[in-house]
């Protein structure tokens, strides 16, 4: 059975959505520039209606020990996920913080997934996510996917994740063509940048069953 991580989410009701469509785990982000980033005290909210056999995820680009540390704390999280972020550092955040550590993989060629390598002593997961382009202000949540066939006969070195561009209509095909263990959608599931939609979120959730 695929698991399902929904993220980006900020509100109860599409918390409540994900959790009873059997999400796997819930994402909380926390950077800045994100249209998802999630103050602290709304976070421990968020995490109180959470049930215990539901994992929650703490999403961070290239963060400093004292958000990771409150955020920890205030998001009762039970891993991090860690974007643009240096494999040492991976490192040291994943001693720091005690918690399961989700290293995200930027990919559009082959060749990026060398970078797998480098993460493998590390984290104790990995995310690959669609790279998105030069300049852009957020590194993932964007829409964007890669070409899964590039996964095909791939030696994962850690258990891993697909992330970018997934939505109910394609996530069958995805786990189909790639057999992830584990799926992650954020905008796949929203009307606007950071408005999840409890629909949205139910037919993704089956599609990933089905």
């Amino acid at each position: 059975m695929t698991g399902a991580k929904i993220c980006g989410l900020s509100d109860p009701a599409t918390l409540d959505a994900a959790v009873a469509g059997g999400a796997s785990n819930v994402g909380f982000v926390f950077f800045a520039p994100s249209p998802r980033d999630l103050p602290f005290d709304r976070a421990a909210g968020l995490a109180a209606r959470v049930p215990e056999h539901v994992g929650i995820v703490g999403v961070f680009v290239d963060p400093d020990d004292a958000l990771i540390d409150a955020a920890v704390a205030a998001g009762s999280l039970t891993a991090i996920q860690l974007h643009k972020t240096a494999p040492p550092r991976i490192a040291e955040l994943r001693r720091r913080t005690g918690r399961e550590t989700w290293a995200a993989l930027a990919v559009k060629t082959r060749a990026d997934l060398d970078g797998a390598r480098a993460l493998a002593q590390a984290a104790d997961r990995i995310l690959y996510d669609a790279k998105t382009p030069e300049g852009a202000a957020l590194p993932g949540g964007m829409g964007l996917r890669f070409d899964w066939e590039l996964l095909r006969g791939f030696a994962h070195p850690l258990p891993w994740a697909l992330s970018g561009g997934l939505d109910a209509g394609n996530v069958g095909e995805a786990i189909e063509r790639t057999g992830a263990p584990l799926v992650d959608v954020s905008s796949g599931v929203e009307t606007a940048p950071g408005v999840k939609d409890a629909g949205k979120i139910a037919a993704f959730l089956k599609a990933v069953r089905r």
